[in-house]
């Protein structure tokens, strides 16, 4: 990581705030899970960049939404991030609790 870049510098979303921005057009979800837990379950209209082999470069242009990083309990979700801002991206929130406090709530995913 570069230097100075740390935990601090990531943001925490409640699920509530992320499927709202999802639904309006406002949020990008990138789930950084791999694809045998994506397999199984997947949050609505994510994009997927698994952390086995996650780059970056690889985000699609957001296009004017937030970009927001998601994985199951929000461990590398917080990496992704740390990484993204390291490459000089401006991303720096993800959905806290993950995918685990996404169903706590009873919010919508794909299987």
């Amino acid at each position: 990581m570069a230097a100075g870049i740390g935990r601090e510098s990531v943001r925490d979303l409640e699920p509530e705030e992320v499927a709202r921005g999802i639904a309006l057009g406002k949020v990008l979800l990138v789930d950084v899970r791999e694809p045998n837990e994506t397999a199984v379950e997947r949050y609505p209209e994510a994009v997927y960049l698994p952390m086995s082999v996650f780059d970056a470069a690889a985000i699609p242009d957001p296009q004017g939404r937030q970009v927001v990083f998601a994985c199951r309990s929000g461990n590398r979700s917080v990496t992704a991030s740390l990484i993204a801002q390291a490459a000089g991206l401006p991303y720096d929130a993800h959905l806290a609790g993950g995918m685990k406090a996404w169903k706590a709530l009873g919010l919508p995913t794909e299987t």
